[in-house]
């Protein structure tokens, strides 16, 4: 469920007409729910309820300051991956004690900033990574509290760029070597081991990936247990997937996935973390473009919008499905026809569908992608000397501007050039 819906034969943003907001702040832009990305963190909360646990955000899916702040609020934490990451985190008023610091590339800067700003805890990737963390903490006279994520070597079943669970994959150490590793760890004076971490992939559509998962780490914390390790935490990382298409084939709802985490890791007596970011953003936000033209081809005609690639770079870089609404409600039984759907930069790959069946539509007509508050703006870039578009939030009947429109001023000086020339 999301709080985008026709009104009047208008869509809304819960009590906003985007209308509204296009005539305010031009077009392209995101718009993101705040009644949405509530609902869906409280969906995950409540999911967990009866368990020591902690939801953290995993903002690598849309990491506007406003919307941080709006999920550290009701409650979230936040999982980082960058030390930009964390340090946008701290700035929207995250405590460190509530920053969970995952990926495989940490550099001894960014440890430095966390362990000296406060964290919850690092997931480390690799003995190497260990080593160096190690190292800073000691350099700082402090212990740096670590999870060490293991790669149970179980396919996710999704998208192959986005599969972060099997044995060819970049992430973690293998399962079968991990009591050696954590063997590593506790003979480390600078680290302190109080988990296990684990992350399969995103967009996720069945439980039985993660069930496979999880019981692999139910076995291994006993295992660690008995060498004597005090484990006492387990993060589970994300990855439940979103409903990006009409069929009837949805995602487990949080519940579900709630349940079956309790049915096998609930006897441990472990704190449970949960790193969610797709399914709490994804639905809360919308990309609105404008038709610019209506294009006759050979075989087909298009729709050539002021949106593009480098707004939203999903459908080119995975192939990705975003149900795509025009922002005036159809009338009831008109007829619709099919456009491929592009934008205006110079790539054939800048095609966001293929005879996608539409509304009769005109130039001027505002459209809406579904499904693109996770990883749409996050992952934009000024290709073309294309401005980052804006973000805005909506609050009831308020709307606020979140990130602003760079001017081309802006953009073009940045750039410094040499006394040479």
């Amino acid at each position: 469920m999301d709080h985008f819906l026709y009104r009047d034969g208008a869509l809304f943003a819960e009590d906003v007409p985007i209308s509204e907001i296009a005539a305010a702040v031009g077009t392209p832009f995101y718009v993101y729910s705040t009644a949405t990305l509530l609902r869906h963190f409280k969906l995950f909360d409540d999911a967990l309820d009866g368990t020591d646990h902690l939801v953290c955000y995993a903002m690598k899916a849309a990491s506007n300051q406003a919307i941080l702040k709006t999920l550290a609020q009701a409650g979230a934490g936040m999982d980082v991956v960058s030390g930009g990451e964390y340090l946008r985190a701290k700035a929207a008023g995250v405590p460190g004690d509530k920053i969970v610091f995952s990926g495989v590339g940490k550099t001894e800067d960014e440890i430095r900033n966390a362990l000296t700003g406060g964290i919850r805890q690092f997931n480390v990737e690799s003995e190497p990574e260990m080593e160096v963390i190690n190292a800073v903490a000691q350099e700082l006279g402090m212990i740096a509290p670590i999870t060490v994520r293991v790669n149970p070597d179980v396919d996710a079943k999704t998208h192959a760029k986005i599969a972060t669970g099997k044995s060819e994959n970049k992430f973690g150490i293998p399962i079968s070597r991990a009591l050696e590793v954590y063997a590593l760890a506790a003979s480390l004076p600078g680290l302190e081991v109080i988990g296990i971490d684990v992350h399969i992939g995103s967009q996720l559509t069945e439980l039985e990936p993660f069930e496979l998962a999880y019981n692999k780490v139910a076995e291994l914390t006993e295992q660690l247990r008995s060498e004597g390790h005090n484990i006492r935490r387990l993060d589970l990382g994300g990855g439940l997937g979103i409903p990006y298409t009409r069929s009837n084939d949805a995602p487990p709802l949080p519940v579900e996935y709630g349940a079956m985490i309790k049915k096998t890791l609930g006897d441990l007596g472990c704190e449970i973390e949960i790193e969610p970011g797709r399914l709490i953003a994804g639905n809360a936000g919308l990309m609105v473009s404008k038709v610019i033209y209506v294009k006759s081809g050979e075989d087909r005609d298009f729709l050539i919008l002021d949106g593009a690639m480098n707004d939203l770079i999903r459908p080119a870089m995975y192939e990705a499905y975003h149900d795509i609404v025009a922002v005036t409600e159809p009338a009831p039984g008109v007829e619709q026809r099919p456009y491929d759907i592009v934008g205006p930069v110079c790539e054939s790959g800048d095609t966001f569908a293929k005879k996608r069946n539409m509304p009769p539509l005109s130039a001027g007509d505002l459209i809406a992608f579904r499904s693109a508050g996770a990883y749409g703006a996050v992952m934009s870039s000024e290709y073309n000397t294309r401005p980052l578009i804006p973000e805005v939030l909506v609050h009831g009947d308020q709307f606020a501007v979140i990130r602003e429109r760079p001017s081309f001023d802006e953009m073009i000086n940045r750039d410094t050039i040499p006394t040479w020339l």
